[in-house]
C-alpha cells in the first residue's frame, strides 16, 4: 500500500508510523507557540502538503489532538488551538536572548539535546524528514559557494534534524529556542566571515551529519553532531567562555 495515502485508523487502533509523526510535530509547534493560543490551525489541505501525507491521515493527527484537549474544532472553520495552554503558563517559551550568557547557555543546551536528536533521526527518518534535511543542506551549499552565511537556512537543517527524529519533546524546545539559536548561528557565522574563514569546513560538518543520518548509523550521526555543535562552540567563545557558576 502507498505510505501516503493509507485508509483513515479507527479510533481504537493504535496510530500508525505516519499519524504517530504529524501528531508529534504539531504538538510541538502547539507548545512552542508557534500555532499560538486562540488560533486557527492551517485547513487539511495545507497540513496534507506541508507533512506529506494524506488528508486521512492529518484528520486522525487532528483527532488525536483534541483527545489530547490542545485543539478544538468549529463546523465549516476548521481546528482552532485551545487558550487553555497558554493562560495555564503551560506553552513552552524562554525570555529574550539578553547577554552573551544566553547564548552560551543555549550552546550548551544544545549540546545535550541535538546529538541525541541527530541519532534518532538516523534511526527513525522516512524519506519526506531526509528530503526536508536535504534541502536545507543544499540551500547552505549555495550559501557556502556565494562565500555567505544564512542562519535562516542553518537552522532550518537543525530543526528538520529534530523533526525527523520524531519526539516532540526535543522538536518543540527547538522551535521554542529559535531566537536563541539563531542568534548563536548569526554570530558563529560572521566568526566564519572573518580572515580565518571556514565556512567550507563547517559546510563538510553538516555533510558528514546528513550522510551518517541518510545511511542510518545512529552512532556517527550523534558524534557528528556533537563535533559540530561543539566546533561550533569553540569557534565562536574561542576558549573566552564566561564562568557561570553560581
Amino acid at each position: 500500500m502507498d505510505q501516503l495515502s493509507g485508509s483513515q485508523p479507527s479510533a481504537g487502533a493504535p496510530p500508525s508510523p505516519l499519524v504517530q509523526r504529524v501528531h508529534h510535530q504539531l504538538r510541538a509547534r502547539i507548545a512552542s507557540g508557534e500555532y499560538a493560543a486562540n488560533t486557527r490551525l492551517p485547513g487539511e489541505h495545507d497540513l496534507a502538503a506541508l507533512y506529506g501525507v494524506s488528508r486521512p491521515v492529518i484528520r486522525e493527527a487532528l483527532r488525536r489532538l483534541r483527545d489530547d484537549g490542545l485543539v478544538f474544532s468549529r463546523q465549516g472553520a476548521g481546528s482552532f488551538v485551545r487558550g487553555s495552554e497558554a493562560e495555564q503558563g503551560k506553552a513552552l517559551a524562554f525570555a529574550p536572548v539578553g547577554t552573551i550568557a544566553d547564548v552560551q547557555r543555549c550552546y550548551e543546551f544544545r549540546l545535550e539535546v541535538e546529538p541525541a536528536n541527530a541519532f534518532y533521526a538516523a534511526k527513525r527518518h522516512n524519506d519526506v524528514a531526509l528530503a526536508a534535511i536535504g534541502r536545507a543542506l543544499e540551500l547552505m551549499r549555495d550559501t557556502t559557494r556565494a562565500h555567505g552565511h544564512r542562519e535562516d537556512a542553518d537552522y532550518a537543517f537543525h530543526i528538520a534534524i529534530a523533526e525527523a527524529a520524531n519526539n516532540y519533546f526535543f522538536l518543540s524546545s527547538m522551535q521554542a529556542l529559535k531566537d536563541h539559536i539563531n542568534v548563536g548561528m548569526k554570530l558563529h557565522g560572521l566568526s566564519l566571515l572573518g580572515p580565518a574563514g571556514g565556512l567550507v569546513g563547517v559546510l563538510d560538518e553538516h555533510d558528514a551529519i546528513f550522510a551518517a543520518i541518510r545511511d542510518r548509523k545512529e552512532v556517527e550521526a550523534r558524534d557528528a553532531m556533537r563535533r559540530h555543535i561543539q566546533g561550533s562552540y569553540d569557534r565562536l567563545f574561542e576558549g573566552k567562555v564566561l564562568d557561570l557558576s553560581l
